[in-house]
């Protein structure tokens, strides 16, 4: 997959402090806005996942980031949400391009997508995953 685009969307763990992928893309990001695409965001287990849809009326939250080196940073990620050929397919994640909706304009970004069946998991309704995994923690 050709990797040009800087930018990159992440609404899950990947904002949690103190996990280490997380911690990495500070170190290698920089933060650029909020954002939010229509969408439902589901609890997975440990993490959520993410099913975008354009006719839907709630959005799944998330922050932008620019990559300082998105060929390498991608690379770690797909590792990390297990994408890539030493993985069993169907994969649980796909790794795509969308529009993600700022304050000021539309941004277009890497997401993670989930890719397996949603059907026995929780919705989370506010579609904003660290306001329900610090709820979740109390």
């Amino acid at each position: 997959m050709e990797v040009t685009n800087q930018f990159l969307f992440v609404y899950g763990t990947l904002l949690q402090p103190g996990n280490q992928f997380a911690d990495y893309l500070s170190k290698h990001c920089k933060f650029i806005s909020e954002g939010k695409i229509k969408g439902r965001l589901y609890d997975i287990g440990d993490y959520p996942g993410a099913v975008i849809d354009d006719r839907e009326e709630r959005y799944i939250y998330g922050r932008i980031f620019m990559m300082d080196d998105p060929e390498t940073i991608l690379k770690i990620v797909d590792d990390y949400e297990g994408i890539g050929d030493v993985y069993h397919h169907p994969q649980e994640y796909t790794r795509e391009q969308v529009n993600i909706l700022t304050i000021d304009n539309n941004i277009n970004c890497w997401m993670y997508l989930y890719n397996l069946s949603v059907s026995n998991c929780r919705q989370i309704i506010s579609g904003d995953y660290m306001q329900y995994s610090n709820n979740a923690a109390k």
